[in-house]
């Protein structure tokens, strides 16, 4: 079966933009210095490797997701700056991204912290190819952060396109696949684990059969593809061919559950620092529940000890508490949380994680009262509000529980701190542009 596909690039193309080394480069951006020199950022705690730049990817004695401490040595040695992980400043950043890019197009769909779907149909009277250096540069230009713009007909293919742009250097991170022919090259250049979608799994069985580029995936009969890849696979092998089968959300779906889990970097054995940490923890979930408009009916509650000790008795428990009414108040839900803890918490025992789940979640608008309960829904929204809206001003726990007490940092990364708080300065100093 042929590969080929006709389709019409005036009527639908997305576009795929990509920060570079995202991690990293948040890094680099305030470290000019490092522009060229290898980095790398440490997962919590300085646990292993979650991001480098290409600087610290070509060197290949240091993998990705490895533990700090089996290579601690090597990074040293050759002289690779290392950060620990600065998820606020990362936060920030990437909204400011998407900010730059809802200026291109009134569809934009977060894919993840660094990426995102563009849709730019209806554009074909400009220049594609212009049009992806200018959403490069804006971003440069306003963030400091280096991206890749890679343009399709189809969300598969504007990921391989957006891939093309970064390997490739002669295209400079930008690249527009409008037409059949470039297509086609496209697939040819492409090994099969470059396809988005396509997992380790089913790269040993297409390998197996003779599949090693995308070109050949495309020619395989769609009984067998559908067959042996399920509908998922169809869908990339349809993608491939030109043929639009992923639907574009310009809105993300609401999560289903939300909640944090961290150690605490250090074996804490009393119950007043630990209720200090679930607080804090508690107010980070309760304002990603208030941003997506949502109230919580559980909440989940669990401590944890450190079971790789061999000296530490161990122990562990977890407890789910059913809210009164389903809520996203911060203080009810500290409230609850509390409570729960202390059903679980027992004495002896130095504890290293605490983990808290907020589940059942619905939107605010179908929250029913309790005839039992009593409660100013209004005055409380607007407490919420307020305390959001002086937090993202001020700068994170600006205004919080008294539970969390003073020690703010000690929770956000018990750990030493490397990576500076830029935060609350990056809101002032950026406000350019957009």
């Amino acid at each position: 079966m042929g590969c080929h596909h006709v389709y019409n690039t005036s009527c639908t193309m997305i576009a795929m933009v990509d920060c570079n080394s995202f991690y990293a480069s948040c890094e680099q951006v305030f470290r000019p210095d490092l522009w060229g020199k290898p980095v790398v950022v440490l997962s919590n705690n300085d646990g292993c490797i979650i991001a480098a730049n290409k600087e610290a990817k070509q060197l290949a004695h240091i993998p990705m997701f490895e533990a700090v401490y089996k290579i601690k040595h090597i990074l040293i040695e050759n002289k690779v700056t290392f950060f620990s992980s600065n998820y606020t400043l990362y936060g920030e950043m990437s909204q400011r991204v998407m900010n730059i890019l809802e200026t291109f197009s009134p569809s934009v769909e977060v894919y993840s912290i660094d990426e995102a779907f563009l849709d730019v149909k209806g554009l074909s009277y400009i220049d594609m190819r212009m049009y992806g250096f200018e959403i490069k540069e804006r971003i440069y230009r306003y963030t400091g952060l280096p991206v890749g713009v890679g343009i399709a007909p189809t969300k598969v293919l504007a990921k391989l396109a957006n891939r093309m742009a970064k390997k490739i250097p002669k295209h400079e991170h930008v690249y527009v696949m409008d037409t059949d022919a470039k297509r086609i090259a496209a697939l040819e250049w492409a090994d099969i684990g470059d396809i988005w979608g396509i997992g380790r799994k089913h790269v040993k069985r297409l390998q197996a059969i003779g599949v090693f580029k995308a070109i050949d995936f495309v020619k395989l009969p769609l009984a067998w593809v559908r067959k042996e890849m399920t509908v998922v696979g169809e869908r990339l092998w349809k993608e491939l061919r030109g043929e639009s089968c992923l639907e574009f959300m310009a809105v993300p779906n609401p999560k289903k559950a939300i909640g944090t889990a961290k150690s605490f970097g250090q074996k804490l054995p009393d119950l007043g620092r630990i209720e200090e940490a679930c607080a804090y923890y508690i107010t980070e979930v309760a304002e990603v529940l208030r941003a997506q408009k949502s109230c919580a009916t559980y909440i989940h509650v669990a401590v944890y000890t450190n079971y790789h000790s061999t000296i530490d008795k161990q122990y562990s428990n977890r407890i789910t508490v059913t809210m009164p009414i389903p809520t996203n108040d911060t203080f009810a839900l500290i409230a609850q949380a509390r409570k729960a803890l202390h059903h679980i918490y027992k004495p002896g025992f130095r504890y290293k994680k605490v983990a808290v789940n907020l589940t059942g979640l619905i939107p605010e608008h179908y929250v029913q009262g309790n005839l039992f309960e009593k409660r100013s829904k209004i005055s409380d929204s607007n407490l919420m509000h307020t305390l959001d809206v002086l937090n993202r001003k001020f700068g994170k726990t600006t205004v919080s529980s008294a539970m969390i007490g003073t020690r703010v940092e000690e929770w956000e990364l018990i750990k030493k701190e490397r990576s500076p708080r830029y935060t609350t300065q990056w809101r002032e100093l950026m406000k350019i542009g957009v």
